[in-house]
């Protein structure tokens, strides 16, 4: 069986939908599962013959209309060819029959959510999450690293700043020009790497803890830039869940 017949298997109702409906499940097919950076007309036909359906009788009128309406825009067209706008990504995503094993995912992922207390911290995760579930993996990493940063950040200027200024004070790195932090924005000019060693060494967190930011903070670093490594779910998965349970969870703000 063909990657794109089991992708079909999974789209709900699929004997019923019309051919129109279908050219919005093969966008989703050819952009997000075969990573394809846009589909063309003539791929989306492909799916069609390929699934023997009949196809759509015009498919780039429709891509146009539908790349051009108003209200309830659909695609987004560029040099090469069309992809879903964002919220019509999720809505696909969230139709398709993944299986047991992405559902629990999903529901794994949004339990983590109550326990998120800061609400803009809720809504960040939340995008991740929604960036996991249409299959952006590396961005779910980047976007979970950058709130852990910042919530520990938070953390530390609001219930450690003492400590923290204390290991700074007695830095001898010369690519950290700061000896105290006295407002939000000045942790940014720590390189994070740094950040973690002087978490550590002020006793802010654990050992473990820091073993768990520095591997992650390799793969943020790997997810963040174009190379030829493929992030598994799994390691996406596991990338969330360590850093809200064992990060954001258990340092809470104040």
């Amino acid at each position: 069986m063909s990657k794109l017949e089991t992708f079909a298997l999974g789209i709900p109702d699929l004997a019923t939908r019309s051919a129109s409906e279908l050219i919005d499940y093969f966008v989703y097919y050819i952009t997000v599962i075969d990573e394809v950076p846009a589909a063309r007309p003539s791929d989306i036909g492909i799916c069609f013959t390929e699934l023997r359906i009949s196809p759509y009788s015009n498919i780039s009128a429709y891509l146009t209309k539908n790349a051009n309406a108003k209200k309830g825009k659909k695609f987004i067209k560029g040099k090469t060819g069309y992809v879903l706008t964002r919220n019509s990504q999720l809505d696909i995503q969230k139709t398709i029959h993944t299986g047991p094993a992405r559902v629990e995912t999903s529901l794994l992922l949004r339990n983590l959510l109550p326990n998120v207390h800061n609400l803009h911290e809720q809504n960040f995760l939340q995008e991740a999450i929604d960036c996991y579930e249409i299959g952006a993996r590396r961005s779910a990493i980047v976007m979970t690293w950058l709130l852990t940063v910042d919530h520990m950040c938070k953390y530390v200027f609001e219930t450690k700043l003492s400590d923290f200024n204390a290991v700074l004070a007695s830095n001898t790195d010369k690519r950290v020009k700061l000896t105290a932090i006295t407002k939000d924005d000045d942790f940014s000019e720590i390189p994070e790497g740094k950040l973690i060693e002087f978490l550590r060494q002020s006793g802010i967190i654990t050992n473990d803890v820091r073993k768990i930011l520095e591997t992650k903070l390799g793969i943020r670093n790997s997810a963040a830039h174009p190379a030829s490594i493929t992030i598994s779910e799994v390691k996406a998965t596991d990338f969330i869940i360590d850093l809200v349970e064992n990060i954001i969870i258990k340092y809470p703000r104040s």
